[in-house]
């Protein structure tokens, strides 16, 4: 495949996640066509290049090149052409099939990846209305947050064997040691993302109220050197308990400035609901969501706890 030998590809959305990929398959030689609807996203990105620049001289060939529309990022790469989509699963279907999106433009044996949070009834439904277009469609669940995405996500691939075959040196490059899997069908690689994170959210909910137990006994705790006991050899050790306690370290152990209003970002409920379908029971994750749900009205240290560990391994604005 022409696209994967050159190392070219265009990625659309250049947010948290999208800029930590484009930034980690530059230095690893890709040629990368951008695009972001908001041009000053766009902007702030290409400036930031400048040290590929001298490799750019080198080469001949600009690592980083913007694209001003969706058609233009495809007019800029050659067929079979490799796009990258990493937007909100709220506006996937808008880039990939409104009046100015990706697939009016698009040509048999391209392929298009969505590495977002998508809903995996939705990657079936996308796969099916490209696949009649005999474009390829890809879905992968990236877990590790921006700086997974930096330096090196967790990656969970769905879609056909041999399109996977054909991008492994793709994933190769984006992924830590050993992190990629594949998983045959359209939206597998969605479904397995989509469990993880309601997995995670009955794992932080126990940490969670296990460190608020604590706050609340008679002993004067620091947390901060439980949480490194903690990560030190015990049957919990885990990355969780190392963000929780760098939280700690930061933000101080009462958490002061951190809301106890828990955001949810859909992939909790949507293993709810795809539990309940299966009539499979998933009380912890389900009463987790509950939690997270009911935290608007009623916030909490334990709320603390879970909006703190969302900004350390997400990103997400947590302050009150």
């Amino acid at each position: 495949m022409g696209s994967i030998k050159n190392k070219k590809i265009g990625l659309i959305g250049l947010g948290k996640m999208g800029k930590g990929i484009t930034e980690r398959l530059l230095e690893r030689n890709w040629q990368i066509v951008v695009y972001d609807k908001d041009e000053r996203a766009r902007q702030v990105f290409i400036s930031k290049f400048f040290k590929f620049r001298n490799k750019e001289k080198e080469t001949g060939k600009k690592g980083a090149t913007e694209a001003l529309l969706i058609n233009d990022l495809v007019e800029k790469l050659s067929p079979p052409r490799l796009i990258w989509v990493m937007v909100p699963h709220k506006v996937v279907d808008e880039v990939l099939f409104n009046e100015k999106g990706l697939v009016n433009f698009l040509e048999k044996g391209d392929i298009v990846i969505d590495g977002g949070n998508s809903f995996f009834k939705d990657s079936i439904e996308r796969a099916k209305k490209l696949g009649e277009k005999e474009i390829e469609f890809v879905d992968v669940g990236v877990s590790g947050g921006p700086k997974g995405a930096r330096e090196g996500a967790c990656l969970m691939i769905g879609g056909k064997k041999e399109i996977f075959t054909e991008l492994k040196p793709l994933f190769r490059d984006l992924a830590t040691k050993d992190g990629f899997q594949f998983f045959e069908g359209a939206g597998a690689g969605h479904f397995v993302k989509m469990v993880h994170n309601g997995i995670e959210y009955g794992m932080m909910q126990a940490i969670a109220e296990g460190f608020n137990l604590m706050k609340k006994s008679n002993y004067e705790l620091d947390l901060e050197k439980v949480a490194e006991i903690y990560n030190h050899g015990s049957v919990i050790e885990s990355r969780l308990i190392g963000w929780l306690k760098t939280a700690l370290k930061e933000r101080g152990q009462d958490l002061k400035e951190v809301s106890g209003a828990v955001a949810h970002t859909g992939e909790g409920e949507w293993t709810v609901k795809t539990a309940k379908e299966f009539k499979v029971p998933v009380e912890i994750i389900k009463k987790s969501l509950k939690f997270r749900i009911e935290s608007q009205k009623n916030p909490s240290y334990t709320g603390k706890i879970l909006s703190a560990l969302r900004e350390q391994f997400g990103g997400h604005k947590v302050t009150k």
